[in-house]
């Protein structure tokens, strides 16, 4: 039997999610409002049938946070404690990692071959970090003032309170580790709510953290539609609201948290350029960027989807690309072989091919791709490279989330950069040259959150990851993410 770093590759039955529940003051508990279907967008069948909280359960959950936060183990925990803590939640998912792999897969429609390292390993990776995160000393000293008197003056760090921490369907346990363990990190507590599209994996965290002896009220797991969210979201126990999915729910989590000045962190994707300069190895590079954005069936919000080719190697890329595509593999996410899984829902999937649909009957041309794979069932559409398109236009602007890229060629370098910061959204960006120092050098004229020359590296769980413009506000990961959750105290006394 085939497997994948020890995860055997096996499609679980559905009775191994049978008995999930939410996880509320400190106990397991079934949800008591709508059910909600777990589809397969493979197969697109039922797996799993979850009990949604009703908005009792939610105010409850945020009660509990409240109550942990003010008073109990928690109130006075200390920064070693802290991070024990949140070390335990790490140990609980890798002694799980195979339930969280096969949990995922069938939910979400990931494929095998990445969902253990993308979607499992790194949560754990940066549940690590945050628990020696947890350890810093960040209190800073101002030192001596003379006016109007003398007086001495210490900067320190408190803990917002209660966060809501919300988290998109496509890296439904990575998203919401950013949030969890950057506030636990920090000494807040945590209303934790998974997408109801993905909902599985996260009630399979509810149970680790049970294992962890996580005191109760300290994280709480509910699940809902949007309702539920806002029942959460508008709960004036609420200080601080945690958001990573789409602008326009973005905008309705910033609404909310207007009522009681409330602060938000948002993550809400992007259209991410990657600039081929000239004299770009394009034999090297190109398959990668093809590879980049089908990933996860292109549910990503990172993924290099506007593509700017110098108009010296423009027919160069388009043999190139054509060939790549021969080695994207579309199909059953349970093959080790298969690079690209299906949509999330049969709605997204229509959404994703009407996105190439307008631009074909706008004059555009699919230069390689396209269609769907032949296949039984599953939500599949297949990646798609589009051309003769302008950078104004709607498949340039907004964020489609399936594995589609457009590729235009420039003239000059300026025109690239002009083109790359033409987009409402700058979360990140790519650089391709025969040069990296010199390509590090058009890094500052990029306004994305993050620059990957020559293919950067990893998701690294001590860098920030956040955008400029719609892509969000404020940072996750590493100490900026902590200090998301944390507010800034003087305190100042006379001296001599």
């Amino acid at each position: 039997m085939a497997e994948e770093t020890g995860t055997t590759l096996t499609r679980p039955g559905t009775d191994v999610w049978s008995n999930l529940s939410l996880l509320i003051d400190g106990q397991l508990t079934e949800g008591r409002g709508d059910r909600i279907d777990v589809i397969d967008p493979a197969t697109e069948e039922v797996v799993a049938s979850v009990g949604a909280a009703d908005k009792a359960q939610a105010a409850l959950a945020v009660a509990s946070a409240r109550a942990a936060f003010e008073t109990g183990p928690w109130a006075s925990a200390s920064p070693a404690e802290r991070g024990a803590l949140i070390t335990r939640i790490a140990d609980g998912i890798e002694k799980r990692r195979d339930e969280f792999v096969n949990t995922i897969v069938t939910e979400l429609g990931a494929p095998i071959s990445a969902t253990g390292p993308l979607q499992v390993d790194w949560p754990i990776k940066h549940l690590r970090e945050y628990a020696q995160a947890a350890l810093a000393e960040r209190g800073e000293v101002l030192g001596r003032h003379t006016d109007p008197a003398p007086s001495q003056s210490v900067v320190e760090y408190r803990p917002v309170g209660v966060v809501a921490a919300i988290a998109a369907y496509n890296y439904p346990v990575l998203l919401l580790v950013h949030k969890l363990g950057a506030a636990l990190a920090a000494g807040c507590t945590v209303v934790a709510i998974p997408s109801p599209r993905t909902p599985l994996s996260t009630l399979l965290l509810a149970e680790v953290l049970r294992d962890a002896d996580v005191p109760a009220g300290v994280v709480n797991v509910v699940v809902g539609e949007a309702d539920i969210a806002r029942a959460v979201t508008e709960n004036p126990g609420v200080d601080k609201i945690a958001f990573t999915g789409s602008v326009a729910v973005g905008e309705q989590v910033m609404r909310q948290a207007a009522a009681g000045v409330r602060g938000v962190v948002l993550e809400l994707g992007g259209k991410s350029p990657a600039i081929l300069l000239p004299g770009t190895d394009l034999v090297s590079v190109v398959p990668g960027v093809h590879q980049r954005y089908s990933r996860n069936g292109g549910q990503a919000c990172a993924a290099p989807t506007r593509i700017l080719v110098h108009e010296s190697q423009w027919d160069e890329f388009l043999e190139i690309s054509r060939k790549a595509y021969e080695s994207i593999p579309v199909g059953d996410p349970w093959d080790s072989t298969t690079i690209v899984g299906p949509m999330i829902t049969e709605a997204h999937r229509d959404r994703v091919e009407q996105y190439i649909q307008e631009a074909v009957n706008g004059g555009a041309v699919i230069a390689a791709g396209g269609g769907r794979p032949h296949t039984e069932s599953g939500w599949y559409v297949n990646p798609a490279l589009v051309i003769n398109v302008k950078n104004t236009d709607r498949i340039c602007q907004e964020e489609i989330f399936g594995p589609v890229a457009t590729a235009m060629p420039y003239s000059t370098v300026d025109e690239a950069v002009q083109i790359a910061n033409q987009s409402k959204y700058g979360l990140h960006a790519y650089l391709f040259g025969p040069d990296s120092v010199a390509a590090r050098e058009i890094a500052p004229r990029l306004r994305a959150g993050t620059v990957s020359v020559n293919g950067g590296g990893g998701l690294r769980a001590d860098a920030p990851m956040g955008g400029f413009g719609v892509s969000g506000v404020g940072r996750e990961i590493g100490s900026w993410g902590i200090h998301e959750y944390m507010e800034p105290q003087h305190i100042q006394w006379a001296c001599d």
